[in-house]
């Protein structure tokens, strides 16, 4: 017999992209984590998405006026065949070879009177239409997982709407 009692559980007034996402992923998990936090240890699999976001940035950045010596970024804790990879791979993408609009946007968005924060990795421009980037370092996404995942992307593109006034069917 299940012995779990159930409550309301109140979202707080503010949530970030990635709490939307769990939201949708396993309601109960974000509960529990609003309800008692704990705290976030990085496993390896996270420092490898950080410090990939972190190449990428910095790879992006390098055709700017700013020194390397200006730019604030972790170093790998140690050598990961994995993120050499996709480091590698990125660089034979047709990514490597397209021009930035604009890279790491913060944004604040109301939605449903629910404000939404987050930053968008990356946005293209190509005339007047736009792409919202999410570099991804797991594994390809299917099924619900995709649908899940396609949230953050729809926030993006929303807030990104909302932030340039740009129409959504340009994004």
């Amino acid at each position: 017999q299940d012995r779990r009692v159930e409550q309301d559980i109140y979202l707080p007034p503010r949530l970030s992209v990635s709490m939307l996402v769990a939201l949708r992923e396993d309601p109960v998990a974000l509960a529990h984590a609003i309800r008692r936090p704990m705290p976030f240890l990085q496993d390896k699999y996270a420092r490898r998405g950080t410090d990939f976001h972190n190449w990428i940035e910095k790879h992006l950045k390098a055709d700017t006026l700013f020194d390397e010596a200006d730019m604030d970024y972790a170093d790998p804790i140690e050598s990961d065949e994995k993120l050499e990879t996709l480091m590698t791979k990125w660089l034979s993408s047709h990514w490597a070879d397209k021009d930035p609009y604009r890279i790491e946007v913060p944004f604040e968005t109301t939605v449903a009177g629910v404000l939404l924060r987050g930053r968008i990795d990356a946005v293209y421009k190509d005339g007047d239409q736009y792409t919202v980037v999410d570099w991804k370092t797991g594994r390809a996404k299917s099924g619900d997982d995709l649908e899940v995942a396609a949230i953050q992307l729809a926030m993006y593109r929303l807030a990104y709407s909302k932030l340039y006034k740009v129409p959504i069917e340009k994004i």
